[in-house]
């Protein structure tokens, strides 16, 4: 974050999205802002099978329906599901889904380690 400023706001309508592992992305936090933690919102139809080293993600569905794998168990997920993904569990979502992601700490897109 800009230290002269106390506050950081951004429009996720004023990010262009583009793909990465897990979809469409558009960082609402980056890395490069300096925050505590990286918010992202995606748009997910079939995600590759990841893990992270170093960062925890809480996935928070906006919308749509969908699965994910968490390592070896598959949950349903659909809007207003919270999910908490610890670093190391290997994890994948598919279907229809909008959903915003909050990684601690920040630096999760250096730490994607995909394994198809």
């Amino acid at each position: 974050m800009n230290p002269s400023s106390s506050f950081l706001r951004r429009d996720v309508t004023h990010v262009q999205p583009w793909a990465e592992t897990c979809g469409q992305i558009r960082p609402l936090l980056e890395e490069k802002d300096g925050a505590a933690a990286e918010v992202h919102h995606l748009q997910i139809t079939n995600a590759k099978l990841h893990y992270h080293q170093r960062t925890d993600e809480i996935y928070y569905v906006l919308g749509g329906q969908g699965r994910m794998r968490l390592d070896e168990q598959e949950i349903e997920l659909h809007k207003d599901v919270v999910v908490y993904v610890p670093r190391g569990v290997k994890h994948k979502a598919w279907g229809q889904l909008e959903v915003l992601v909050v990684c601690i700490p920040r630096g999760v897109l250096g730490d994607v380690h995909e394994l198809e």
